[in-house]
């Protein structure tokens, strides 16, 4: 933690270490120490780092996740509608993820979408690179933004033939075509619920060009946690990293969104989506979009 944590300047380590050595006094087997372990990464506060114990490791890391929410679909006006959902369990479950998404985009291409919104309202988060495999001949190829740590190094994100890289390398999945048409106009729908690693996929549109934000701020943790096993299979996930735009610009709070529409609470209001109306209405003023 005092090596890597993202927020290492700010925090007294000499009173972190004596605080989770007193509260681990005694301990004669790992479990004895996670209650410290814990502590001490709720004082780094950077309202992230987590910790996991050996069985809630294992079924996460191995658990096979459907994509729930996963959706693409064709709006009335010839605008593509895609939503991402949060992205985690085994990498089969990643796998899983990005066929069904990328089979979305593709199949709302083919029936001519002008332009697409991307819905990030229910991305709780997870793993980015699966959602960027989904979204990248949407978003477009090129530099779409970064990780900056403590010390100002930056890790590069970019899309190349639609498919996620950091540093130049594979995140793990292959080329696949690009959506019809060059930068098509591109509305970004975003909420409270959109977290972490859905954050990192707002961060990765802000900037780009035919874009616009609708909705609410995010969570407000754009940041990125680095996994650490332990030697009993805990497993310890440390936040080291802010999340920067393509220009370089970081991210450390809720990110507000370019139009804020805040949801009717009514019941009367209940089925009706102000924000992916205002997301519409933006889109058909495009000029990919006009009809004539």
């Amino acid at each position: 933690m005092e090596e890597r944590s993202l927020l290492r300047r700010q925090v007294d380590w000499a009173d972190v270490r004596a605080k989770a050595f007193a509260r681990a006094r005694g301990a004669r087997k790992p479990a004895d120490t996670y209650e410290a372990i814990g502590a001490a990464l709720r004082s780094l506060g950077d309202g992230h780092s987590t910790f996991w114990e050996p069985e809630q490791a294992k079924e996460n890391v191995e658990s096979s996740v459907a994509p729930d929410g996963l959706e693409g679909r064709s709006l009335k006006n010839g605008i593509g509608y895609l939503s991402l959902p949060g992205a985690r369990g085994s990498q089969n479950s990643y796998d899983a993820y990005v066929r069904q998404g990328r089979d979305a985009v593709a199949k709302v291409d083919r029936a001519g979408a002008c332009g697409w919104v991307v819905d990030l309202r229910s991305d709780t988060g997870g793993n980015m690179w699966p959602m960027l495999a989904v979204v990248g001949p949407v978003l477009g190829d090129g530099k779409v933004g970064m990780f900056v740590d403590a010390d100002g190094r930056k890790s590069l994100w970019s899309i190349k033939h639609g498919a996620p890289y950091e540093d130049g390398k594979s995140a793990g999945w292959g080329p696949v075509r690009p959506v019809t048409g060059s930068l098509p106009p591109v509305a970004v729908l975003t909420g409270g619920l959109t977290a972490s690693a859905g954050e990192a996929v707002a961060v990765a549109f802000r900037e780009r060009p035919g874009t616009r934000s609708f909705g609410e701020p995010t969570y407000g943790i754009p940041t990125g946690n680095e996994p650490h096993r332990l030697s009993d299979g805990a497993m310890l996930f440390l936040t080291e990293v802010r999340e920067g735009d393509r220009t370089g610009r970081t991210y450390d709070a809720a990110i507000p969104p370019d139009e804020e529409i805040v949801k009717d609470p009514r019941p009367a209001a209940r089925n009706h989506d102000e924000v992916l109306q205002a997301a519409q209405t933006w889109l058909l003023g495009q000029t990919a979009c006009r009809r004539p």
